[in-house]
């Protein structure tokens, strides 16, 4: 099966946004200058990262918004990833930031609890993003279509875990090893922050591949905010990783 098939029968990654709306069909004859590029996507993810840690500030001096941003964050995500790639760059934005006030908020309850953890989560996750990053571009982890299937089908089960644990929790149940911090959920949150972490090489993958294929120019926004959605994921796995090992 070649890359381009692979692509389109596993969606080429774990994350929603890139498993929807990245088909490179005909990239080709899009004008270079209406092209996508890899600086183009570098930059508009430095943008999005921006607005994160400006909203995370607001969320730290004002918890109360935390709930709120989430809704609205969720909202602006489902709108970005099932309407239309095209609308990225009105929506990626916001979405950052209102992301960014919702983990300001889960950060001041976490540091509530464990003082200095917050720096700590942030220092792993940019830790890691710069690790992996060197890992993909040195060769190091190559993202093949086996690796591809892998983390698609973990990252959707452990989707699928996380639904029903919420499902179940309506009704004064749940399942006990997402929170607890014994040693089997300790192992289970080690496991989602990698699978969380190697998505990120596969989300680097796809936006060279796309700046290579000559993808659309609105695509740099959705790219970058593709990319927003895994570091969010990885930040909060992260974070509860670290609270399990700090109640211990």
């Amino acid at each position: 099966m070649s890359k381009h098939s692979a692509l389109n029968t596993f969606g080429r990654s774990g994350n929603p946004a890139f498993s929807r709306n990245f088909n490179l069909a005909g990239a080709g004859a899009i004008a270079r200058e209406d092209r996508m590029t890899l600086d183009g996507a570098v930059n508009k993810t430095v943008i999005l990262l921006s607005l994160c840690f400006a909203g995370a500030f607001i969320g730290w001096n004002t918890p109360a918004l935390t709930m709120p941003a989430l809704i609205v964050g969720a909202i602006l995500s489902f709108v970005t990833i099932f309407r239309s790639p095209t609308k990225a760059g009105s929506t990626a934005p916001f979405y950052a930031a209102f992301q960014g006030v919702a983990l300001g908020g889960i950060t001041v309850f976490a540091e509530a609890q464990y003082p200095g953890i917050g720096i700590q989560a942030i220092g792993l996750t940019f830790g890691i993003l710069a690790s992996l990053l060197f890992c993909y571009k040195t060769g190091i982890i190559k993202p093949t279509e086996n690796f591809r299937l892998m983390i698609f089908s973990a990252t959707m089960g452990i989707g699928l875990l996380y639904l029903v644990s919420f499902v179940m929790s309506f009704f004064g149940s749940g399942i006990g090893f997402i929170h607890s911090n014994g040693l089997f959920g300790i192992g289970f949150s080690l496991f989602v922050v990698g699978i969380a972490a190697l998505n990120l090489v596969l989300d680097f993958d796809f936006i060279e591949e796309g700046a290579d294929q000559g993808l659309p120019k609105h695509m740099e926004w959705y790219g970058a905010f593709s990319l927003m959605v895994t570091l969010v994921w990885l930040y909060i796995e992260i974070l509860r990783l670290l609270m399990k090992l700090r109640s211990r």
